[in-house]
């Protein structure tokens, strides 16, 4: 006689709440909302008050919070610079799971601005660029450095897009919690991220939080040029935090 198989669950759909990078447009998600919604669950891509320099990471914060409040399970997903902010979410409302994708992840008491020199940014950046035989200067080459493996058609589609010049203010603002929140954490690095190279963020998350960073295809701006292996990730880790709770 032969066991029958265990059956297979189903994780309850999520709703995922997409935090935007420097200047705060939830037009950098467009490409990936509808893919998580193919899956069943919700996406909310929230905007910013990226050019207001009376708004810092509290008001950044807030902002998420107020487009997801009532969701759950929730899922928080950070891009960038918005790992400044995301973790603030997780003491405005319950959340069940936070990604940060190429993301600036800060420590107590540091301010944005610092981050770049006490990570040593710069110069992975400048090791990676002399890896691949490029050139590097102290000025980014937004071309070069973010829209370098999208799409032809994406790239023209965000050049046609009002740009918006992001405050310096969360920059000078130190980060308010004592400690990470207490939340699932994982960090998913762009293996061909030119801005925040891959072996840069993981040593960043093994320092920072004793995390090992994962890796998947794509550069700093993954949800633009690799929708939809991203929202194949997030769809995965959600499914083991499911399954692992259940």
């Amino acid at each position: 006689m032969t066991a029958s198989a265990a059956p297979v669950t189903t994780p309850t759909p999520a709703t995922f709440v997409l935090v935007p990078g420097a200047g705060g447009l939830a037009s950098y998600w467009h490409r990936l909302v509808p893919e998580l919604e193919a899956r069943g669950h919700t996406a909310l891509a929230v905007d910013l008050p990226a050019d207001e320099d009376s708004a810092g990471l509290h008001e950044y914060a807030d902002a998420v919070a107020s487009a997801a409040r009532g969701s759950d399970p929730l899922v928080v997903v950070a891009q960038s610079m918005g790992g400044l902010s995301a973790p603030l979410v997780c003491e405005r409302l319950k959340v069940s799971l936070l990604v940060m994708v190429n993301a600036m992840i800060p420590l107590p008491g540091e301010t944005g601005g610092s981050w770049w020199a006490a990570t040593g940014q710069a110069k992975a950046r400048a090791e990676h660029a002399a890896r691949e035989n490029r050139p590097v200067t102290d000025e980014v080459d937004v071309l070069e450095e973010f829209f370098h493996d999208l799409p032809a058609a994406v790239v023209a589609e965000v050049l046609r897009q009002e740009a918006r010049v992001q405050s310096e203010t969360p920059f000078a603002q130190p980060f308010p919690l004592d400690r990470w929140p207490d939340v699932p954490t994982r960090v998913l690095a762009g293996r061909d991220d030119r801005f925040f190279p891959a072996d840069f963020q993981r040593h960043v998350a093994e320092e920072r939080l004793g995390i090992t960073s994962d890796e998947m295809p794509g550069g700093h701006l993954v949800a633009l040029g690799q929708p939809k292996q991203l929202a194949d990730r997030l769809q995965a880790y959600w499914n083991d935090l499911a399954r692992g709770a259940s």
